[in-house]
């Protein structure tokens, strides 16, 4: 008789196998959770004198051009996601906008605390795991929610915690953006499960176009189209290895909404 105690059964929700899938990967290839992720990230921040180019403390091209052309306003309200040490939470707080801004990184989030203070500027930063929170850290509804290089060191899997977040806190008639690897030109190229065959993915993963549209089908696509390149001495971000996708969250039909209405009064 054997009398090795058999591995637990513990898979009994979509949460339990997500962390399950999080264990086919390399330690050092984690760049999302809240230990091993938040640890990588709080060493890339801790060497501010890097040259690193979304170091320097200026906006992305593509938001400036969202904000010129009156997509977004004063007054409205934004989540910024992954902000890092808060370039573009600080554009959008300089617009008259509501700011909440997250990252696992508490380097990151102190960095864009002084940032804010230095420029007076009010913006709520968050440090934590974005799809983990309670919601009362980022209470919503946003009427933006902007990513600049979050998606792309996701695990696949973990693209059901984001597209869960982005459900519930994204304004019907609210803008979603992001700006991501672009295939071929930096991250991984390979298929999502060769990733896991792998184990790893070390620099993240570059998307297609289409990847977004399928990724992202419940939303409706405004605009897809790469990054415009930016010279390190302009006042706007932009790599020609990045690629920027908008997309709006549909308002409810009426007949959806006329349902809602009516379930609430029951």
């Amino acid at each position: 008789m054997n009398d090795t105690p058999e591995p637990p059964r513990h898979i009994r929700s979509v949460d339990d196998l997500l962390v399950l899938l999080d264990g086919l990967f390399d330690r050092d290839s984690d760049r999302w959770s809240s230990e091993a992720g938040a640890a990588w990230w709080d060493t890339f921040y801790g060497d501010r004198d890097k040259r690193i180019p979304f170091f320097a403390d200026k906006p992305d091209e593509s938001l400036v051009s969202l904000i010129d052309g009156g997509r977004v306003r004063p007054g409205q309200r934004a989540l910024d996601l992954g902000s890092g040490p808060g370039r573009n939470a600080l554009h959008l707080a300089s617009h008259g906008v509501r700011v909440d801004a997250v990252d696992l990184s508490g380097e990151a989030v102190a960095w864009g605390r002084e940032r804010a203070a230095g420029r007076g500027l009010d913006v709520q930063f968050v440090c934590g795991d974005a799809f983990s929170l309670p919601p009362v850290a980022l209470p919503g509804p946003y009427d933006l929610v902007y990513d600049s290089g979050c998606l792309h060191h996701l695990a696949p899997h973990r693209r059901i915690g984001y597209l869960r977040l982005l459900e519930r806190v994204l304004a019907p008639g609210g803008l979603f953006a992001v700006t991501c690897f672009v295939r071929g030109e930096m991250g991984s190229s390979a298929p999502d499960e060769q990733l896991y065959l792998d184990g790893r993915f070390e620099a993240g993963m570059g998307f297609a176009a289409d990847d977004l549209r399928w990724i992202f089908s419940d939303f409706e696509e405004v605009e897809i189209r790469p990054m415009e390149p930016q010279g390190e001495d302009s006042a706007t971000f932009g790599e020609p290895y990045l690629m920027y996708g908008l997309f709006r969250r549909p308002e409810p039909t009426r007949g959806a909404a006329e349902g809602g209405r009516r379930a609430r009064r029951r």
